[in-house]
């Protein structure tokens, strides 16, 4: 093969070979898609016990978002797993309407997408999401969620009184340094993990430190599977549905770019089919996850890099993968062990995380978009508008009616709604 693939696509390979590759591929993710659960979980103020569960139902959900992508979706080998453009809206959600809405807006949004694909209209959708405005999008994600970033790094959901700073800070900066040296000067397999390597190391530190409670995992069963609807009563509210889809929107340009990227590292051919069905496919999963109760899915760009790194693209090591994602998803203690992650060591890992997911959006507009003066203004009205809308205060935003207000309090859909009118009006 001209990409020097030791395993094709097609190609079968031996059980035990595709559950080793197949590990390796939940390794890779599994840091980002842990994460997801526990940011969202500690924002909205779950209990430890709700943020084990959420993470069962996120592990669940993304094993079979996987088989379906690989099976009946795009056929690639992609792993999906939690996608960072869902945390602002899902936040957003779970702290004003509550965790049932949430649930709606993912069950929704994804028969949303999943009706994108099936009917073939990417093409209709794509042209809204110029590089300027997906620039714009993806940048403001990162910035919208960096109070998040630095309230963990302080431990303030959990202490607000302030009297854990000390130590909190002594683990949020093991953990930032540790994440970053691995990323920088990490070699082989450790430099793909620097998520996982910086949470392992900072978790240490935290229980060095008393600042780690495994009371939860006293209480845990040994195996469970996760019950549906975990938040009640899906609750369909307009404005929660209208704040996702704009988070739906990005997950689908970020899949088709990965498809392409795939299909060149593979050498497998890419066609307008491969494409519908992948988003079909994500769609129903993500609809799937809201019936779990667990965070929206998207495919992996990590797992792309590592097929490329390892020279084995085999569709039999990412299903395997997808098993083993289930698999972990019915031991609540493996979740619960998860849950136990204090605030501190999230604030050390996501200071870098959500400045990279920024400094992505901004590399680019760099990269793809002309800075004339047109584009310039719509750059700057984007990023000043998306920053700016959140910060209404809540008394504020009880005076517009509840789908605006919803927009509002999400910058993401702010920017892409100001960039997406200002592209169309300023010819």
């Amino acid at each position: 093969m001209g990409n020097g693939m030791k395993v094709g696509i097609d190609d079968k390979i031996e059980p035990k070979k595709a559950i080793a590759f197949g590990l390796q591929h939940v390794l890779a993710m599994f840091g980002a898609t842990v994460t997801v659960p526990l940011v969202v979980g500690s924002a909205v103020g779950l209990s430890r016990s709700e943020i084990a569960a959420l993470i069962q139902a996120v592990l669940l959900a993304m094993g079979i978002a996987t088989l379906l992508q690989t099976t009946v979706g795009s056929r690639y080998p992609i792993v999906q797993g939690s996608s960072f453009a869902f945390i602002p809206g899902l936040i957003s959600i779970g702290s004003s309407v509550g965790m049932a809405a949430a649930e709606g807006a993912l069950i929704v949004g994804g028969l949303v997408e999943a009706f994108t694909g099936a009917f073939g209209i990417i093409g209709k959708v794509r042209k809204l999401f110029s590089p300027l405005v997906t620039g714009v999008t993806i940048t403001l994600i990162g910035f919208s969620l960096a109070d998040v970033a630095v309230k963990y790094f302080f431990n303030f959901y959990a202490d607000p009184g302030g009297a854990s700073i000390p130590k909190a800070t002594v683990v949020a900066l093991i953990t930032f340094a540790t994440t970053v040296y691995t990323a920088l000067h990490g070699r082989g397999a450790l430099k793909a993990m620097p998520v996982i390597i910086g949470a392992t190391v900072g978790y240490i530190s935290a229980l060095a430190m008393g600042m780690v409670d495994l009371s939860l995992l006293e209480q845990l069963p040994v195996l469970s599977v996760p019950k549906p609807l975990p938040w009640g009563k899906p609750l369909f509210d307009v404005g929660a549905i209208v704040t996702l889809l704009f988070a739906f929107m990005v997950s689908i340009i970020e899949s088709v770019g990965d498809y392409h990227a795939i299909s060149a590292i593979a050498e497998a051919p890419i066609t307008g089919k491969n494409i519908n069905r992948g988003i079909m496919s994500e769609g129903v999963a993500c609809s799937i996850a809201g019936f779990l109760g667990a965070c929206g899915t998207t495919s992996y760009s990590e797992n792309i890099g590592l097929v490329a790194l390892t020279k084995v693209a085999s569709r039999r090591a990412v299903q395997a993968g997808g098993l083993i994602l289930v698999a972990l998803s019915i031991v609540p203690k493996f979740s619960g062990l998860l849950a136990s992650i204090p605030a501190p060591v999230l604030g050390g890992l996501t200071v870098a995380l959500y400045g990279m997911i920024s400094v992505t959006g901004l590399r680019l507009i760099k990269e793809r978009v002309e800075l004339n003066d047109r584009n310039t203004l719509i750059l700057a009205t984007a990023l000043i508008a998306g920053l700016g809308a959140p910060q209404l205060p809540a008394e504020f935003l009880a005076h517009f009616p509840r789908v605006v207000a919803s927009v509002l309090e999400s910058g993401m859909a702010v920017g892409a709604l100001t960039a997406i009118i200002l592209e169309g009006l300023l010819r």
